[in-house]
């Protein structure tokens, strides 16, 4: 005979025996946990690589089992995993720690397999969706970044991170506000008449209204970045934590589950997740195309309209970037108009993302949903404006996101939600100090938007220099680079799998990670947005080094190729 000392708890069920000849059920035993009828135990029996579980018919002992050269049954044990079969030829049996042997008699097949602990509950639909969108080229290159990151000194071959639109350009004008007002980013300590807020006043004051001072200076900086073209009221103000909240919030509102909102193509990746993960609404696609500049036209939102239409679709509204990513361009006055006509023909509301609004450096000038508004009392109620810092500022750590809506009832819904994604005290009051002070406000929106230009035209030099051409942009922090004849050299029709080949092997052999157009929903293959100010303008040359190299290959390759 042999022992075995019970390890782990774990979890067992024996079924009722229905099957034996209109038997009893016998008494069950128990061993930490474990349950099994002894009238139902298996010619099957489980090996585990922590745990080593013999059961069997005769006597049990606390913690301990005692197995006796008798023949084995049946035993159901839950949750099991990974089988495989173990034909039983000597009646002995090892694991990695633990040896075990029972002289079973006619035992005739053991099963190996891992015992898992007891069930989990089942989640919900939102946890188990796929609809995060996490598996597209847009995040799998944020990762291959992340394990292997270019720095000019320790990993000069790494990966250079071209996928992720961030602001860096001028940062330093931002440090240089903080070093001469250390007070609006310190703690506290002030006297209690100071103005200065304390550390007990940003400790344990949270209104979900936001500080009135910083939905104040929010709303000047609004101002500012549209040259004073529209006016924004402070109490329409909604703050989040960021334009992912922004978004998402605003779908909760405007759409049901199993409703869809339009969006233009290209998109940015991200709206896959934002709007549609937890929300459960559709995202259907207004495709648009090259030849006018990838701007919209009622026909594509007709199109679309329809196509949700014909799914069964409720459609909620529609959703603009403006200015664009990935394209780096604004919308032209009369586009907007046609949109706005559109979503009041539909009775449908209207979403302008305009997060990289103060980011426009040359012509044409933004024009935003809020000049049209004042003008256009039939599109009030359905507008709805989202605005964040995390671009035009370059602060994506703070987590600040506005929405703006000329719509009480979306005003009053967005204030309750608001509550699950709160802006912190002490980050309204250091930005509300840095954003009151309109001499810094002014220049810096200037600077920022010069020193933009000065990057962006760079980068199309140096795409240009390599044979790479590029949508022409006026804004964001991005170009739209096209790279479709690399893609037609071997005649045919260009496919997604196309792309993103191409799209790996820049990343496998030059290490430069960039976003492919088909992760943005391009109806057109072969574009990618790569973006510019991130990065210094050191490590930009090194990327657009690369970039030479990558396409005299290209070059090099195809000549040889025509020859033959």
């Amino acid at each position: 005979m042999n022992t075995f000392r019970q390890q782990e708890t774990w979890r067992a069920e024996a079924p009722a025996t229905g099957d034996q000849g209109g038997s009893s059920r016998l008494p069950a035993i128990k061993v930490d946990g474990i349950h099994a009828a002894e009238d139902s135990l298996p010619t099957e029996m489980y090996i585990y690589p922590d745990i080593c579980l013999y059961i069997s018919q005769g006597q049990s002992k606390q913690d301990q089992i005692t197995i006796p050269a008798l023949p084995c049954k049946r035993i159901h044990i839950l949750e099991l995993c990974q089988l495989s079969p173990f034909h039983c030829t000597d009646c002995s049996l090892s694991t990695s720690k633990e040896s075990c042997s029972i002289a079973c008699g006619r035992v005739e097949t053991i099963m190996v397999g891992k015992l898992l602990p007891a069930a989990s509950p089942p989640l919900s639909h939102v946890a188990t969706s796929g609809s995060h969108g996490e598996d597209s080229p847009y995040f799998a290159g944020w990762r291959a970044y992340d394990d292997d990151p270019y720095d000019a000194v320790c990993n000069p071959s790494g990966v250079i991170q071209m996928g992720l639109a961030e602001n860096q350009v001028s940062f330093d004008l931002l440090e240089g506000f903080l070093r001469e007002h250390p007070e609006a980013a310190g703690w506290g300590g002030a006297a209690d008449d100071s103005g200065v807020a304390s550390f007990r006043d940003n400790a344990l004051f949270q209104d979900y209204h936001g500080l009135k001072t910083f939905r104040k200076a929010m709303a000047s900086f609004m101002e500012k970045i549209r040259g004073g073209k529209a006016r924004f009221d402070p109490d329409r103000i909604v703050l989040t934590a960021g334009a992912t909240a922004a978004n998402e919030l605003l779908t909760f509102i405007l759409a049901n589950p199993g409703d869809a909102l339009l969006i233009p193509t290209p998109y940015y990746p991200g709206f896959d997740r934002d709007l549609r993960w937890r929300t459960g609404v559709n995202i259907v696609p207004v495709h648009c195309h090259s030849a006018n500049g990838f701007q919209v036209t009622v026909a594509a939102l007709e199109a679309a309209y329809e196509e949700a239409a014909a799914a069964g679709m409720r459609v909620g509204g529609v959703l603009l970037t403006n200015p664009s990513n990935p394209l780096g361009t604004t919308m032209e006055r009369s586009v907007l108009e046609d949109v706005l006509d559109f979503v009041v023909r539909k009775n449908i509301h209207l979403i302008s993302d305009e997060i990289y609004s103060g980011s426009v450096f040359a012509t044409p000038d933004l024009v935003s949903v809020a000049e049209l508004v004042e003008s256009r009392p039939d599109v009030a109620e359905r507008a709805h404006i989202v605005y964040s810092l995390s671009k035009d500022l370059g602060l994506p750590g703070f987590r600040v996101g506005v929405v703006y809506s000329y719509n009480d009832t979306v005003v009053t819904t967005a204030r309750r939600m608001s509550s699950f994604t709160l802006v912190s005290s002490q980050t309204q009051k250091t930005l509300a100090a840095m954003l009151s002070d309109d001499a810094f406000a002014e220049e810096y929106i200037r600077t920022n938007r010069e020193r933009l230009r000065v990057r962006h035209d760079h980068m199309v030099a140096g795409l240009a220099r390599a044979g790479v051409p590029c949508l022409g942009g006026n804004a964001g922090l991005f170009v739209w680079m096209d790279m479709r004849r690399l893609l037609l050299g071997g005649g045919g029709e260009a496919t997604v799998a196309d792309e993103l080949r191409l799209w790996d092997l820049m990343l496998q052999e030059v290490k430069l990670n960039i976003s492919p157009g088909s992760s943005c929903h391009c109806s057109e293959l072969g574009w990618f947005r790569v973006c510019f100010a991130n990065m210094s303008l050191d490590t930009l040359d090194v990327a657009l080094a690369r970039m030479g190299r990558f396409m005299d290959r290209w070059n090099k390759a195809t000549t040889l190729q025509e020859k033959h």
